[in-house]
C-alpha cells in the first residue's frame, strides 16, 4: 500500500492503537493489525488455532505481504503486536518500538477494563513480565519514548520515518 513501510510495536499498554488513530486522524495511512489483521493462530505455520491466547495471536502475513506490496501511497503504518512479526519484520522500511516505565504501564493498564486485554490479573502479570524482558518484541527497532503525549510520540515517528 505504500512506498515506504514502517511497523509500531510495543508491549502491550504502550500506545499502539492511540498512535494509530493519531495517525489516521493527521490524514496518514495506518493500520490497527490488532483488529485488521490478526486472528488466533500457529505462530510458526500460521494455521488457525482455537482458543484466545497472547501465544497465538498472529497477523496474516500474506495480508501483510499484499499490502506492502501495493504503492499507492507513500506511506503505511502498521500498528500492534504480532507473535509472528519474524515472518515478515524484514518487510518493513523501519520498525517503531513503542517504550514506557512500569509506572506509566501500571497506569494506563488500571484504566482498561477487565474484558480488554491487560485488564485482568493473569494478562496483566504476563504483560509486565514482557515489559520487564522485551522478549516479545523487536530487538533492532527504533525505541520511542511513549511516556510523552500522543502527538509528541506521533510526531517523533514521522520525523523518523522522513529520516529513513
Amino acid at each position: 500500500m505504500a512506498v515506504r513501510n514502517y511497523l509500531i510495536e510495543g508491549v502491550s499498554g504502550t500506545g499502539k492503537t492511540s498512535v494509530c488513530r493519531e495517525l489516521q486522524r493527521r490524514g496518514y495511512h495506518a493500520i490497527n493489525g490488532d483488529t485488521e489483521l490478526a486472528y488466533q493462530g500457529d505462530p510458526e505455520t500460521g494455521e488457525p488455532m482455537d482458543g484466545s491466547t497472547h501465544e497465538r495471536h498472529i497477523w496474516d502475513v500474506d495480508k501483510v505481504k499484499a499490502l506492502v506490496a501495493n504503492q499507492d501511497e507513500p506511506a503505511l503504518f502498521f500498528c500492534g503486536g504480532s507473535r509472528n512479526f519474524p515472518q515478515f519484520i524484514g518487510l518493513f522500511d523501519g520498525v517503531f518500538v513503542l517504550d514506557v516505565d512500569l509506572g506509566t504501564l501500571n497506569r494506563r493498564l488500571d484504566e482498561r477494563r477487565d474484558d480488554d486485554w491487560g485488564g485482568n490479573r493473569v494478562e496483566r502479570e504476563l504483560i509486565v513480565r514482557l515489559h520487564r524482558t522485551k522478549e516479545d518484541i523487536p530487538q533492532n527497532g527504533i525505541v520511542i519514548d511513549a511516556t510523552a503525549s500522543v502527538a509528541h510520540v506521533v510526531d517523533e515517528i514521522v520525523r523518523q520515518s522522513l529520516m529513513s
